[in-house]
């Protein structure tokens, strides 16, 4: 069963990414944050041995750092853009797009530092036997997201960056049927209060 992983990604932009982290590290230092989310997330996801693993970026592929990724993985890591649309659009075109070509796709961010190599496998290997497979965040939301078909009612619609995402989806996926499982939770690195998950040595 061949996989795809999706990585969405904002560029790590002063004053466009980790917004919310502005007022602990400042713009710029928010950006370097991303930065270094970024290419940690790109780095597991690239070591999981997918069949394809996609950088699926916003507003554009033209930022040096996703250029750089792409050069670097020696074309092992796709470039491809988001779109327009809310969150919950843009994932479920990602994902529907994936499935045309492999049996599960799995979708992720760069905010959960702690979502590596071996739980990206895991989920690989949870769409065996189940049609979805989630990883819980300690905020209520989640930090990952797989399917092995097109599940437009999971994202149509969603209260995005809420504390009951991940409650909703619940909901969600037992009222149309399906058989998922959960993961470990993980946090999240998106408001100051986040930053005691942080590595250490990424921040100043």
């Amino acid at each position: 069963m061949s996989t795809a992983l999706i990585i969405f990604a904002k560029a790590p932009v002063a004053g466009f990414a980790k917004t919310r982290l502005i007022p602990a590290l400042g713009a710029q230092g928010a950006a370097a944050l991303a930065h270094k989310l970024l290419d940690h997330t790109v780095a597991h996801a690239l070591a999981a041995g997918f069949d394809q693993v996609q950088l699926c970026v916003t507003p554009d592929a033209n930022h040096p750092a996703f250029q750089r990724l792409a050069s670097q993985s020696r074309r092992k890591l796709q470039l491809s853009l988001q779109g327009v649309g809310d969150l919950g659009q843009r994932m479920d075109r990602a994902l529907t797009d994936a499935l045309h070509y492999h049996a599960r796709a799995i979708l992720i961010g760069t905010d959960a530092p702690d979502l590596d190599t071996c739980t990206l496998q895991a989920a690989a290997q949870a769409l065996v036997d189940h049609d979805a497979v989630f990883v819980p965040a300690l905020d209520g939301g989640y930090a990952m997201v797989g399917l092995t078909r097109a599940q437009p009612d999971l994202f149509t619609d969603m209260r995005w960056s809420t504390a009951q995402v991940m409650n909703e989806s619940r909901i969600r996926a037992r009222r149309i049927g399906l058989r998922w499982k959960e993961l470990d939770p993980v946090a999240d690195v998106d408001e100051p209060s986040d930053l005691v998950h942080v590595p250490t040595g990424w921040l100043p």
